[in-house]
């Protein structure tokens, strides 16, 4: 396993975090595993070094901290592995369930803390930005987890450069903890991150730690699921982002580009998806979330791929503008 850190803090991380969206309770999606059935998952992990795990409160509405945090306590040396959860969407419909006002953070951080059994969550993200919530009441919140112990670090996710940019002024402002990292939208065939956002994180010294880097499976397959011929999966039948995100007319050239360099080279389309993400300035470490073992394993595989220019170049010269998906 390769380590690095996160963005500018001392904290130290694997370069591939294991995603926890696909265990749960199954009743939440049709992908999702159970606890049993997730335990070969963390174990493979552990094994391979990864150290990073990352998990939210409304992932199977609770049932994904519960499951990851009864095999972390089980399995791993706590003070080694680094823990992540997520705060904004509801959790139910009913008022103050959902947000970033300072009573739905602080009440869902206990909650988290208490379905995962830990003491202290190593990174707590928004999971999107608020618009009906000053930023500061935010960040004054977040910086009070800080400084009761329950909070180790802040981070954010998928939002616009301009808000992430005000976020951290006002954090400098006022003298609070600031966001150390960005959870983005970003893989071989979204690459609107590179405008702003990633240039931004870099100047910064943000870590940034991708979701969907392979494009929730397309890139596993270098196909798209409507595609004629195409296989379906538990996740692709029943996972509507699929096709709101993965629309754009010119994806299949990108993904066409994606099957022949991987054919000349021997490696699967995952490896070399996830290779050329791992390259990419910036990233620290690609969120996986892994609802077969093999696809722990193509990620771990990546680690050791280069690629050469040419291959780079060949992957990247399809890519046309889309639409801003994923905030």
């Amino acid at each position: 396993m390769q380590y690095t850190q996160l963005g500018k803090t001392g904290l130290t991380v694997s370069r591939i975090c294991l995603g926890c969206m696909s265990f749960g309770d199954p009743k939440w999606r049709a992908y999702v595993m159970g606890r049993a059935e997730s335990r070969p998952f963390f174990v493979k992990a552990l094994e391979a070094g990864i150290n990073f795990f990352d998990t939210a409160d409304m992932y199977s509405l609770g049932a994904s901290e519960e499951v990851t945090g009864y095999w972390l306590r089980e399995l791993a040396n706590r003070d080694e592995i680094v823990i992540t959860s997520k705060v904004h969407f509801p959790m139910s419909d009913r008022p103050n369930m959902g947000g970033l006002s300072r009573k739905h953070i602080v009440q869902a951080c206990d909650a988290s803390l208490r379905r995962l059994g830990i003491e202290t969550i190593d990174l707590y993200q928004i999971h999107r930005f608020d618009p009906k919530t000053p930023i500061e009441e935010t960040l004054a919140a977040l910086d009070l987890l800080i400084h009761q112990g329950k909070v180790r670090y802040i981070g954010a996710s998928a939002g616009y450069a301009w808000q992430f940019a005000h976020a951290l002024h006002a954090s400098d402002r006022n003298g609070w903890a600031r966001f150390v990292s960005m959870q983005n939208h970003y893989n071989l065939i979204y690459r609107e991150e590179e405008r702003e956002m990633i240039p931004f994180c870099v100047a910064e010294g943000i870590g940034v730690i991708p979701f969907s880097p392979l494009a929730r499976g397309i890139l596993a397959r270098a196909q798209l699921p409507w595609e004629q011929g195409a296989q379906r999966t538990a996740r692709s039948g029943s996972d509507n982002y699929v096709t709101e995100r993965y629309d754009s007319p010119n994806d299949p050239e990108v993904l066409a580009a994606l099957r022949d360099v991987a054919k000349a080279r021997g490696d699967s389309p995952a490896e070399v998806a996830m290779a050329w993400l791992l390259a990419k300035p910036g990233v620290t470490a690609p969120i996986v979330g892994a609802t077969k073992l093999e696809h722990l394993d193509a990620a771990i595989g990546a680690l050791d791929l280069q690629l050469g220019a040419d291959e780079v170049a060949a992957l990247e010269a399809p890519y046309r503008p889309h639409a801003v998906r994923g905030h």
